[in-house]
């Protein structure tokens, strides 16, 4: 049976390949009818089943466009957008505070009836909650007992397991006891940053970074220091050793893989000079890793503690993005910190609800979690094919805007004179929720640049909610 799925599988990726490469080389122009679903059935000796679904992949990649009772034709493809530039380097700290525009977003992103490209999350309806729901019910049904007590502080040491047996994959050798589980990667960046730093230190982040890493800066009372990420590249490893020629850093703040907003992943070698260059100076780093799990290839990038070889790296991640956002399930690898990160977490939280934890656990065990991925994967890719799609299409001209090979989110800059403040407001009013540059920064900059969410499957509402945004650029200069 998987042998015969797999089959399928490849046989429509080669049917769909076929389409797309007439449409790019030009023997099929926009407007052009595409050979009918019984032509290609012949030509390639395949079902019709599966040229059904080679041609629904394509239109939701935007390749070509169905038209009632007239068949498949060959769409307009926009010219490829520039990624928006790096951001100039930071002269010095400042004290770390994030726009005030950040409480009126989050109220924005728990509103049903918003058009959700504000928040960085999947859709439920691309999750498998019925199925994870019923493993925690069967769970809870077994527990007895064990649900009404305390557990290690550590966490259970059936999910610890699961992440160490997990961790291989990442390129990291760690063992169940690397682990301390949190509620969420928010948890776990809260207690990094406790165990590393006090009031008043110096943090570098990267440039954009996502607010909620400022928020947490601000509420320790901390000093963050800015360092581009580059189009490609990622974290800047040369300006990040520049700064600390300059500035005492007590710790730095990274996600190298499908960076926040901009998508972009670090090469494996800028990890490894990352790793090595704070190690040298014994400067902690803090790893988000949240969408590691999200590469579209389906390839799972090594995160910058797969470099680590004296305990520098605190590796910080969830299944926030990738399976459940509200069982809060997280984890921290805290290496050499772990002894500081419990002490913090014991004060903090002593231990997160314990049936949820157990219920990843058994998703991991099972396989389910790696099923529901290589699903994931692909409609996140397509999902953000068309984002970008559509924003080519709809965006002023010269919009630039980043590339993701992962992840769930959009960078997008606008030209100069555009105001990404003011088309907040507009999109506010037409309920649409889009995050807008100034909260990934510091202070005052990215004032044109937006981030977009492309967790959400697509549709017409989308599809009107961008087109809108396009026009409403137009009046927020």
């Amino acid at each position: 049976m998987k042998e015969t799925v797999a089959l399928e599988s490849r046989l429509y990726e080669q049917v769909a390949a076929h389409v797309e490469a007439l449409v790019q080389h030009g023997a099929l122009r926009p407007g052009d009818r595409v050979p009918s679903l019984r032509v290609l059935r012949r030509q390639h000796g395949v079902s019709l089943a599966t040229v059904v679904r080679a041609y629904r992949e394509l239109e939701a990649r935007g390749v070509i466009e169905a038209r009632p009772q007239s068949g498949f034709f060959a769409r307009s493809r926009p010219p490829v957008a520039r990624e928006p530039a790096p951001p100039r380097e930071s002269v010095a700290s400042l004290p770390a505070s994030v726009d005030a525009l950040v409480g009126r977003l989050y109220d924005m992103i728990r509103d049903p009836n918003c058009v959700p490209l504000g928040a960085a999350v999947p859709a439920p309806s691309i999750l498998p909650m019925e199925r994870l729901n019923a493993t925690l019910a069967g769970i809870a049904r077994t527990a007895g007992a064990r649900g009404a007590t305390y557990d290690s502080s550590s966490g259970p040491l059936t999910l610890r397991r699961q992440l160490a047996k997990r961790a291989t994959s990442w390129g990291c050798a760690l063992g169940a006891d690397d682990f301390v589980t949190t509620l969420g990667a928010t948890e776990a960046m809260a207690l990094a940053i406790r165990a590393t730093t006090k009031p008043g230190d110096v943090v570098a982040v990267e440039s954009p970074t996502y607010f909620g890493f400022l928020e947490l800066l601000e509420s320790q009372g901390l000093r963050a220091l800015e360092i581009p990420v580059v189009p490609g590249r990622g974290f800047d490893v040369d300006a990040l050793g520049r700064a600390l020629a300059r500035e005492k850093v007590a710790a730095v703040i990274a996600t190298p893989n499908f960076h926040n907003p901009t998508g972009v992943c670090m090469p494996d070698e800028d990890k490894a000079r990352l790793v090595s260059l704070l190690a040298q100076k014994n400067i902690p780093l803090i790893e988000d890793d949240v969408y590691g799990d999200l590469a579209f290839d389906g390839g799972r990038p090594r995160p910058a503690k797969a470099f680590d070889r004296d305990g520098n790296v605190l590796l910080c991640g969830s299944v926030s993005k990738t399976l459940a956002a509200g069982y809060r399930v997280g984890w921290i690898a805290p290496g050499r910190f772990e002894k500081a990160v419990l002490r913090a977490k014991r004060a903090n939280t002593m231990e997160g609800a314990l049936l949820p934890q157990l219920a990843v656990a058994e998703f991991f065990a099972t396989g389910a979690y790696d099923r529901h991925l290589r699903v994931l994967r692909r409609k996140l890719g397509v999902q953000l094919g068309r984002l970008r799609a559509a924003v080519s299409l709809h965006f002023p001209r010269g919009t630039r805007m980043s590339a993701p090979e992962g992840g769930l989110v959009l960078w997008v800059e606008l030209p100069r004179g555009f105001d990404t403040r003011a088309l907040y407001a507009e999109a506010a009013r037409r309920r649409i929720s889009i995050a807008p540059g100034v909260l990934f920064a510091n202070k005052p900059r990215f004032t044109r640049f937006l981030r977009l969410n492309g967790g959400t499957p697509w549709s017409d509402t989308l599809e009107a909610a961008v087109r809108a945004l396009g026009r409403a650029c137009l009046r927020a200069t």
